[in-house]
């Protein structure tokens, strides 16, 4: 039987590997459609999938840069919908594994653009700048991460303390 830290440890890692599988392999897919792949950038922790900018539209920048944030959003909100389904399963590896990850993809981009993306260096925010003002998109991710956090505290949270509880 596994521990309770080891279950946290798993947890994590696999909620960093499921958010850069998604937001940069969303950013990959899109490059690669275009034709504008460079290459992929290992960056201590973080990854970074580089392109061709100048073969790109300003348009065509913005959505690639919009594109991770759009791509771990939806899967967030349909692990937020699976949460019950989740959180019936008889194992507790897989329950934490899904709850960090439902964590990471609820509130990891809306954290980062509406109030980090300025402390290091812009990263997507650089792009989606190109399709609507840096202000207005502040404004959307910072609501996206206040309605995020609540959903994660009244939907998601309680049902998987729940399961979690010693029967």
């Amino acid at each position: 039987m596994m521990s309770k830290r080891a279950r946290q440890y798993l947890g994590l890692a696999s909620a960093i590997l499921a958010y850069y599988l998604l937001h940069e392999g969303a950013h990959l897919v899109y490059a690669l459609v275009l034709g504008v792949f460079k290459q992929i950038n290992f960056m201590g922790l973080g990854v970074q999938i580089d392109v061709f900018a100048e073969q790109m539209s300003s348009t065509q920048l913005g959505w690639f840069c919009l594109w991770g944030s759009i791509c771990t959003a939806v899967a967030a909100y349909t692990l937020m919908l699976l949460t019950g389904k989740i959180t019936k399963s008889k194992s507790k590896p897989l329950k934490a594994c899904l709850f960090y990850i439902t964590i990471a993809l609820l509130l990891l981009d809306p954290l980062y653009l509406s109030a980090l993306c300025g402390l290091f260096g812009g990263g997507d925010m650089n792009g989606i700048s190109l399709l609507i003002p840096e202000l207005w998109a502040r404004m959307i991710y910072g609501a996206l991460l206040i309605i995020n956090a609540i959903l994660f505290l009244k939907v998601v949270l309680p049902k998987y303390q729940e399961s979690f509880k010693e029967k």
